[in-house]
């Protein structure tokens, strides 16, 4: 088996440049490497066989950290926006949530993407390929079964190059699902920034936005009677006036300031966790209204990234006054108001394009040095990130889309993109990137719940979402508030914590029913996965 390789381009004479290669030894780490001078990439592509069987599973990783990323068979199909009107995708911007204004989706049977890396199980065997380094270019995966060929693609059109280009850095191996992702991480050089797990709250997923000084007090005063010092209490979205005036504090909400709400936090034994969406602004926010330059522009028009809020665009983040409000911004929230941890998302925002001296993905890697720089040793949660820029930065990040308060969210919403909310996509997330649990960052699977009001998940969904976060995820949060436990849910939640603290030598097992299998108190334990 061997990979054939292509860089296309055009040196500035207007002259096309032509380089192809091959590589036979697919084993470990292999590179394709040319030297350019002053050349514009056009199409730089290689493909190689790849024989997969009936009963063989093929995981795509998706762009985003909430994108769905379930295993394949080989007859699947990824529908994306096909289907959904025309008229609700342009009116919500919803092919900027995920890669759709720059991948093709052809919603044919067979026909599988993804990014930065991709697995094949038979069984609780592996094969895995993996990029070593995205920075040149997102390495797109395109496997077409019918074929049994796979198709690689670096994105990185445009792009002007002098030096030495690597049109692929990639991995491969084949073992044991915790062989092959230690053996990749290893070859990367790249490994968590903390292996400490955190447990906690988090307001969203009860309240949404709609939180205040008091009822964020109620929540930390429940929170009190089942956390244990040190744990996080986390601020979610809703503390500011808009999206993007982080700088000002909302008085009505807040009539204390965040400064007092940290310190009520801390006096309560936790770390003080607020929420940001740093790279973007809303249109009723000051920042959009004040600072148009700010934006960035794409074909001379603000990039709009959704419809969240009053609607929502991205910031430049190559602007001199974007960069200094974003200094400001974290000063004021780490050394002014105290906290610990900052929960970053919708971060994809940063970088929905190249430019001609950088490709999509080096934009969002120096998105995340730039992060890592202003947070300087305080914790950050990642969330809304495209997956692989993260590693090695986030100290947490969101490996699956929101969950929702049911199972799998309204019926109109199952026809949108493939980043919706979802209880049963978000567990299915878990399952499948828990292989970059611990050696990229620690995975956060978003929050579990054990309260009955104002949720309508049955007992057993429950069950599932808590007990593969709890075992699968190095974060492990609920946005209920404690106060209202019954003995039996505070029995539960004691329950779960423990096996999540003290289970060892955890791993998946994939036979009729797939498993958790892991070692609690000497003895060795399983976690049926039933999605019935």
């Amino acid at each position: 088996m061997s990979l054939s390789w292509h860089v296309n381009g055009r040196f500035d004479s207007g002259d096309r440049f032509v380089q192809d290669g091959c590589i036979d030894d697919l084993s470990g780490a292999v590179h394709a490497c040319v030297h350019l001078e002053g050349v514009t990439l056009g199409d730089v592509r290689a493909e190689m066989p790849l024989e997969t069987s009936e009963t063989d599973r093929i995981f795509m990783n998706g762009y985003q950290t909430w994108t769905f990323s379930p295993e394949y068979t080989r007859h699947s199909s990824i529908r994306g926006l096909h289907g959904t009107p025309s008229a609700a995708v342009s009116h919500f911007s919803l092919d900027r949530y995920g890669d759709y204004h720059f991948v093709p989706y052809l919603d044919r049977s067979g026909i599988l993407h993804g990014f930065s890396w991709m697995t094949v199980r038979s069984g609780d065997h592996f094969r895995l390929i993996g990029s070593l380094d995205e920075r040149p270019g997102y390495t797109i995966f395109t496997y077409d079964a019918k074929m049994n060929f796979l198709y690689l693609k670096r994105d990185c059109m445009d792009v002007k190059c002098t030096g030495d280009f690597h049109a692929f850095d990639l991995f491969f191996a084949e073992g044991t699902q915790q062989e092959v992702y230690d053996a990749w991480f290893a070859a990367m050089g790249i490994h968590e920034r903390t292996d400490e797990k955190l447990f906690g709250y988090s307001s969203w997923y009860n309240r949404y936005q709609d939180i205040s000084e008091a009822a964020i007090m109620q929540d930390l005063a429940g929170c009190e009677t089942i956390l244990k010092e040190g744990d996080l209490f986390q601020i979610d979205d809703g503390w500011e006036p808009f999206i993007g005036d982080w700088l000002e504090e909302n008085r009505g909400k807040f009539p204390q300031g965040m400064k007092s709400a940290a310190e009520r936090i801390h006096a309560s034994g936790f770390k003080a966790g607020l929420w940001l969406a740093p790279f973007v602004a809303e249109e009723n926010s000051e920042l959009y209204k004040k600072h148009p330059d700010w934006l960035l522009k794409i074909n001379g028009e603000p990039w709009k990234l959704g419809c969240n809020w009053s609607g929502f665009y991205s910031l430049d983040i190559d602007h001199p006054e974007v960069q200094q409000y974003l200094k400001d911004v974290f000063s004021r929230v780490f050394d002014e108001w105290g906290f610990d941890l900052v929960k970053l998302d919708f971060l994809y925002g940063a970088a929905p394009f190249g430019t001609t001296e950088e490709s999509r993905a080096g934009r969002m890697y120096r998105a995340w040095e730039m992060l890592r720089e202003l947070c300087g040793d305080h914790l950050i949660l990642g969330c809304g990130t495209p997956v692989m820029p993260a590693f090695g930065y986030a100290d947490y990040c969101r490996i699956s889309c929101d969950v929702t308060l049911d199972w799998n969210d309204k019926l109109h919403m199952r026809i949108i993109h493939r980043e919706r909310p979802s209880t049963r996509q978000a567990i299915i997330n878990t399952i499948n990137r828990f292989g970059i649990n611990g050696r990229a960052h620690l995975n956060d699977p978003d929050v579990f719940f054990l309260r009955t009001e104002n949720c309508s998940l049955n007992a057993k969904q429950k069950e599932l979402l808590a007990m593969t976060g709890a075992l699968l995820g190095g974060i492990w949060l609920t946005s209920d508030d404690p106060s209202s436990y019954t003995e039996e849910m505070k029995q539960d939640y004691r329950r779960y914590r423990y096996i999540s603290e003290h289970a060892r030598n955890i791993s998946l097992h994939y036979g009729e029913r797939p498993e958790i299998a892991y070692e609690l108190d000497g003895t060795r334990r399983s976690f049926v996965l039933n999605f019935r």
